[in-house]
């Protein structure tokens, strides 16, 4: 294919519901922008991660985008957490709605960026082999996107079916025979509950049992709809100052504000109303352990009252870690699946995957569990699996994440050091994956927007962290996460330098400190960030 170039201001990559925004905001602040997007549409997670079961664990009425209150009005949900179909479907009606799908080149990877210091801009190689330069690359791959590689021997001689998550296929998938689904996080939690009801045998391969809390979902709260359609500006202001992005309701207190009947009273209110809700419970549970230990027993007592099986439902109880110090998941009916006959709990822990055979697995202790279909919900390369598969390059040749030896480290997790005019929003640093996304992403979206007119309206085409900005934010994420009791969990949010030290990727100070102090940076003139 002939090699051609284009000159845009901007080039975005991905079409996830960050990208379709990105493209939106800097569109309309009369920048040019191409869109790259290696799938056939808009969607990005909820375009490739159409499994069975897959559903948002943040309500409808707040996964959305609220830029525009007409269109906010015009879409009506039809659960209180909605299933990947119908997320797909509204984010391609929003890349309709907004005239973003034109800007987007689809089946378009993003392979290589290099950095021009003489003209500071970004030479742009693209998967069909076109040359792109852009002043600003604006990177909206997420943190939770690029697949685990599959680490199991033997799975090129699976005479079965096997598919993993992040890529399942389009069209109808045989779930009718044995399945295997190995990984028991929140997208294994959701597929066992889809897939259950349908094989004639499920086995569940878990290697650590995860703390997981009923959605309670059920038909969109029209009631609540209409109030926020009512003045949608102000519902966004709200959510810009809640500490998640999802106006979940305050903790009332810590839990020694509280006598154990009350305490109770606390824990099944929130059990009522589900979802995240659990993670802020009492305001002490992420930092005492004793005030989370409530919370803990207090779900696993609900496993217990949910699996008939009381040995399966003690290997299903998590006893290693405290409740929130990992993912939370979120289920529709996940326990109640062990107590179906033909579904199987395999503690890996205690028996590992040994290698995988022509008709099944087959474990070191020699056990051999027959199957027909693998699923694989093994989870994903977080924060740097999506950057590091672009061969993005600065002007000595580094890549991003070379500098992160001992952590990531950040300009409010969105820039990285030595990577002039590079936007990695949601990044770490950033609340990331401790807030709502789609929140996130509308903010620093807007944020990188905001930056680049003032650039514009001073003649200003470079921009990078210093030095010290780096400093001055890693510690502010350090100070925030200090005293959490996950930084001393091993998860994907914890990074382990070679000396043993441990660093919180995210920022957990909540959404709305983090847009606090972000403005405050904006309109002091961005201290901790070069220009010129």
């Amino acid at each position: 294919m002939m090699v051609t170039e284009v000159d845009v201001d901007a080039v975005v990559v991905g079409a996830g519901m960050g990208g379709i925004y990105a493209v939106h905001a800097l569109n309309d602040a009369g920048f040019s922008v191409q869109g790259l997007e290696a799938g056939s549409g808009v969607g990005g997670v909820w375009f490739h991660n159409r499994y069975p079961g897959a559903r948002v664990d943040v309500e409808s009425l707040y996964y959305c985008f609220y830029f525009s209150p007409d269109l906010f009005r015009e879409w009506t949900w039809t659960e209180r957490y909605a299933a990947q179909p119908e997320i797909r479907a509204y984010l391609d009606w929003i890349a309709e709605r907004t005239g973003v799908k034109e800007r987007f080149r689809f089946n378009t990877k993003m392979i290589a960026a290099q950095w021009v210091p003489e003209q500071d801009h970004y030479r742009v190689t693209t998967s069909d082999g076109d040359t792109i330069i852009c002043r600003y690359v604006v990177l909206m791959t997420g943190q939770l996107s690029a697949p685990r590689e599959l680490p199991f021997k033997g799975l090129e001689t699976f005479k079965g079916a096997w598919h993993q998550t992040a890529h399942w296929p389009e069209g109808d998938v045989d779930l009718s025979g044995r399945v295997g689904v190995i990984g028991t996080g929140s997208t294994g939690v959701q597929v066992v509950t889809a897939v259950a009801p349908r094989a004639e045998q499920l086995y569940v391969f878990q290697r650590t049992a995860n703390y997981s809390v009923p959605a309670h979902n059920g038909p969109f709260d029209q009631d609540r709809f209409d109030e926020i359609s009512s003045d949608v500006p102000k519902a966004y202001g709200r959510i810009l100052t809640d500490r998640s992005g999802s106006l979940f309701p305050d903790p009332p207190g810590a839990t020694t504000d509280f006598d154990p009947a009350e305490r109770q009273a606390i824990l099944e209110e929130r059990w009522a109303l589900g979802g995240q809700c659990m993670n802020r419970v009492f305001t002490d549970q992420g930092t005492e352990p004793t005030a989370n230990a409530v919370v803990s027993e207090f779900v696993r007592s609900k496993i217990r009252g949910i699996v008939v099986d009381q040995e399966v439902a003690e290997r299903l109880i998590p006893t290693e870690y405290p409740i929130g110090t990992r993912r939370l998941c979120v289920d529709t009916g996940y326990y109640q699946q062990f107590n179906r006959e033909s579904v199987t709990l395999v503690d890996v822990k205690a028996d590992p995957i040994d290698r995988i055979v022509e008709d099944g697995i087959v474990t070191q202790s020699g056990h051999h569990y027959q199957l027909d279909l693998l699923i694989f919900a093994i989870g994903f390369d977080a924060f740097t699996g999506a950057l590091d598969a672009i061969d993005i390059r600065n002007e000595d040749g580094e890549q991003p994440s070379d500098r992160w030896s001992k952590g990531p480290r950040t300009f409010l997790g969105l820039m990285a050091s030595g990577f002039p005019n590079l936007f990695i929003p949601t990044g770490p640093g950033s609340p990331s994956v401790l807030a709502n996304m789609i929140q996130l992403n509308t903010f620093q979206a807007d944020y990188v927007v905001q930056l680049i007119k003032h650039m514009k309206a001073n003649g200003l085409t470079r921009v990078e962290p210093t030095e010290i900005g780096l400093d001055d934010w890693a510690a502010e994420v350090a100070a925030a996460s200090g005293k959490l009791l996950r930084l001393n969990v091993q998860n994907y949010m914890v990074h382990v330098s070679d000396d043993g030290t441990r660093t919180f990727m995210p920022y957990a100070g909540g959404f709305g400190r983090f847009v606090e102090l972000s403005n405050e940076a904006a309109d002091a003139g961005y201290p901790g960030l070069s220009f010129r």
